[in-house]
């Protein structure tokens, strides 16, 4: 497994050793041991799975109190997938990376907690796995747009399919601070 660091702290994309031969392929999605050893020792409590058609978009969503770290990966399509740096004082705040995540490259991509996360199906439909460390809480959700002008996401799309929620999602700059993780709180 090959694990890379991006140009926002915290952030890893994961590639995993695919054994393929003429019957298909085989790969490790998840080991303990192995991912704790490549530096991603995150508790995982809940997976998550989404099926979604073209063009729909889903986030940009964190979680605080709980706040949940994120390994996803796409079974099937494939999915333009974006996070962006939701820790307060961070000296990433407002940063986003996006990702190109599909059945085809089999790539994982970790979001650790304080981060905004969301994705849109750029095949026909997706199914999208996400492993959680920390319990889904709708109480706890906060969201913000996802074309928000001042983090400035390069989507590939210009009118997706959204939530009624996401559709009224608010700026990042509008959200109140004391929803948002402190920097020093999560880690880096």
């Amino acid at each position: 497994m090959k694990v890379s660091t991006v140009d926002i702290p915290g952030l890893l994309v994961i590639e995993p050793q695919v054994f393929g031969d003429a019957r298909g392929f085989f790969l490790e999605t998840y080991n303990a041991s192995r991912y704790r050893e490549a530096g991603l020792g995150a508790t995982f409590v809940q997976d998550n799975l989404s099926f979604s058609r073209q063009g729909i978009l889903r986030g940009m969503h964190a979680q605080n109190p709980s706040p949940q770290g994120k390994l996803v990966s796409v079974l099937q399509g494939e999915v333009y997938d974006v996070a962006i740096d939701g820790r307060l004082g961070s000296p990433t705040f407002g940063k986003w990376y996006g990702i190109t995540l599909s059945a085809d490259n089999k790539t994982q991509f970790y979001v650790p907690p304080g981060f905004f996360h969301g994705f849109c199906v750029t095949s026909e439909t997706a199914l999208f796995s996400y492993k959680c460390t920390d319990l889904y809480m709708p109480k706890n959700e906060v969201a913000m747009i996802w074309n928000d002008p001042d983090v400035g996401v390069k989507w590939p799309v210009s009118e997706p399919l959204l939530s009624a929620k996401d559709v009224q999602a608010p700026r990042l700059k509008d959200i109140p601070p004391e929803r948002l993780l402190k920097f020093e709180d999560v880690g880096r």
